[in-house]
């Protein structure tokens, strides 16, 4: 007699977890493929050294163009198994390079940026001034889409300020922000207990109201970081004091207003403040313009703002998602006009 024998059905929770694992060993090969197919190696975009690339010209001297684009910031930025350089890191970076190299004569900095970090600002500004004295080299600013209070306070110790004909400036001042939680946790019910060692110590917290004794220390820090930034105006614009009250209003201006005022020298394009740079150093129209990048781009030009190319995309010195950088530099006093953080993008 011939027995039967019947072969048991895996059960469902088991016939899932196959389907899962294939799904997921799928994905793995797909994304290995895809980044083989585009990049030798995608997890190295930004431990690879910068390098010169020539966009034109062939005379042995050169004017290299570094673009500051974003919110200027001296935090790196975390994501999916990388970390991307700040973009003071990147900015000094390249300066250095540049030091290295004795046949750069002159340097223009691309800047569209609506600011940033009070800190992050002063340091750009002084590596910008101490390159400058350093090598003596010519530095020739190009205002592109905006350069508002940071954005502004960098380009400060160029020789030349040159704006486009559309640029956004100005706004030289200071904002202090912060998030105020209190009145939604009331209405919530949910409140903080706190202890402190001083009655200020916990001032700029978003949980209570603030008193106001602490609302004139943040006035009085306020204004002592817009005297600040007032003053280096004043030092490098040499404007008068009617205009500089102006200024001290922190409004912004258009180009051309700009020029009036005198925060800007002249309104022009890219290439004009290409010419301007080799007039200022002496060069012939055939000086090679160069960039530091840290991979090649096809058809690359001098609008171009990155300085790494992988898989998904570009990778500018900072990314321009200019609503979450805000959000994300959390509290604190900035060099920053933050409207436009809703109209730079």
């Amino acid at each position: 007699m011939i027995k039967k024998v019947e072969t048991a059905r895996p059960d469902n929770a088991k016939r899932f977890r196959e389907r899962f694992m294939f799904g997921i060993s799928l994905l793995i090969i797909i994304f290995m493929s895809g980044c083989v197919i585009q990049s030798p190696n995608p997890f190295a975009r930004y431990s690879q050294p910068l390098r010169e690339f020539t966009i034109y010209g062939k005379a042995p001297e050169k004017i290299l163009v570094i673009s500051v684009k974003g919110i200027i910031s001296d935090a790196s930025k975390d994501s999916f198994l990388t970390t991307q350089p700040s973009m003071v890191e990147e900015v000094v970076s390249q300066l250095r390079m540049a030091e290295r190299d004795r046949l750069i004569k002159a340097v223009i900095l691309k800047v569209d940026s609506p600011g940033g970090t009070t800190t992050a600002s002063d340091i750009l500004y002084n590596e910008i001034l101490r390159y400058k004295r350093r090598t003596g080299i010519k530095l020739v600013v190009m205002m592109m889409g905006m350069a508002t209070s940071g954005g502004y306070y960098i380009s400060l110790p160029a020789d030349y300020i040159m704006a486009h004909p559309t640029t956004v400036t100005g706004s030289v001042g200071v904002v202090f922000m912060r998030p105020l939680a209190y009145e939604l946790m009331d209405k919530i019910g949910v409140s903080v207990d706190i202890v402190k060692s001083g009655d200020k110590k916990d001032m700029g917290s978003p949980f209570r109201v603030p008193t106001d004794a602490e609302k004139d220390i943040f006035q009085s820090v306020t204004s002592d970081l817009g005297n600040r930034f007032i003053s280096l105006v004043k030092a490098h614009r040499k404007l008068g004091d009617e205009a500089l009250r102006e200024v001290a209003s922190a409004r912004i201006f258009l180009a051309e207003d700009a020029v009036k005022i005198g925060l800007v020298d002249r309104t022009g394009y890219l290439e004009d403040a290409i010419i301007r740079a080799e007039e200022m150093a002496n060069l012939s129209r055939n000086a090679k313009i160069v960039v530091y990048r840290r991979s090649s781009s096809i058809n690359d030009n001098l609008y171009n703002s990155s300085t790494s190319k992988y898989p998904g995309g570009e990778v500018s010195l900072v990314h321009v998602d200019f609503l979450n950088e805000i959000q994300k530099l959390g509290t604190g006093f900035f060099y920053l006009w933050t409207p436009g953080s809703d109209i730079a993008n």
